[in-house]
């Protein structure tokens, strides 16, 4: 059974094994989960209500996550990030996103003297990096299958 641990404003959910495999078993018997999910109603009769699709979308993104035995850490994010925050967020130094920003890599804009930006472009851009690295991984496999320099 889960082990629930709620500090300030954060709570810690930690899954048993049993859980895992239930969210392994489902996700490999429902590759897609289509249509809403229901929450039941309350026991006075009222009707169920439908869950959002975007909510669904995140629910099966946790699952999928927990079947494969990771972590996940759910949060929000604010419309607008400071310098310091967005290049913690990527991962790289404030003067490298100050870089980027000036480059016009990620788009920034001034509040007084800071400088902002949309947590939405640097999750995009975030991305963006993700695919980029992915792409030429994949490049260097089939150079290695191009040149037989397999691990066999």
């Amino acid at each position: 059974m889960s082990t629930l641990l709620t500090r300030d404003d954060r709570t810690v959910l930690s899954l048993s094994q049993h859980e895992v495999e239930q969210a392994r078993q489902f996700t490999q018997a429902a590759p897609t989960i289509h249509g809403a999910i229901v929450v039941a109603g309350d026991s006075d009769g009222s009707p169920g209500t439908a869950m959002p699709s975007d909510l669904v979308a995140i629910i099966r993104q946790v699952l999928e996550v927990v079947s494969r035995g990771g972590t996940v850490t759910v949060g929000t994010v604010p419309d607008e990030l400071t310098t310091t925050a967005a290049a913690k967020l990527l991962g790289i130094s404030r003067p490298t996103l100050m870089k980027l920003i000036a480059q016009g890599a990620i788009e920034g804009h001034k509040v007084g003297s800071h400088t902002r930006v949309k947590s939405e472009d640097v999750m995009s851009y975030k991305e963006a990096q993700r695919r980029s690295r992915l792409a030429a991984f994949e490049a260097v496999r089939d150079l290695e299958d191009e040149l037989g320099l397999d691990e066999d």
